[in-house]
């Protein structure tokens, strides 16, 4: 069995991976926060099965994934638009105040805003906005592609 098989076994059962199989690989760190469990794990599920070379750190409010990206320092941040506590702007904005700076692709996945929010976030930096209805399989192509832009930066 292969070093990368028995890590990929270790993952897929949530089990601890040694720190001797790890040293040297650098896996990204992506944050996912959407308040709709089901849509979230099914979001999770996909991202793990896809080709995306990413560790997948969930949130299930804005101030949960405001902790989990300061905590994780992640390349990709995922936000549902529309959530009870902070929408995705709101989170946008607390992570560009004074003294932070954004590290980060984001890519703000939504059921449905104005023009005007669009026009918001577009302003504050997010360059990926995608429709839920447009299917997983298309929020996953936009990670793919925020993920390149990353990593051409």
């Amino acid at each position: 069995m292969l070093q990368s098989d028995l890590i990929e076994f270790l993952e897929a059962h949530g089990m601890a991976i040694p720190p001797e199989l790890t040293e040297g690989r650098v896996t990204d760190v992506m944050v996912v926060v959407d308040d709709d469990a089901s849509y979230l794990s099914a979001l999770v599920k996909t991202v793990e099965k896809s080709d995306l070379d990413v560790e997948v750190v969930e949130a299930t409010n804005g101030m949960d994934g405001l902790l989990e990206i300061g905590r994780t320092q992640p390349v990709l941040i995922v936000l549902d638009y529309a959530m009870p506590d902070l929408n995705a702007y709101q989170v946008v904005e607390r992570l560009l105040k004074p003294g932070r700076s954004l590290d980060a692709e984001v890519v703000v996945v939504t059921g449905g805003m104005r023009l005007d929010d669009e026009e918001r976030l577009r302003r504050i930096g997010v360059q990926t906005i995608i429709s839920k209805a447009d299917g997983i399989d298309a929020v996953i192509e936009a990670m793919r592609l925020a993920l390149r832009r990353r990593k051409a930066a």
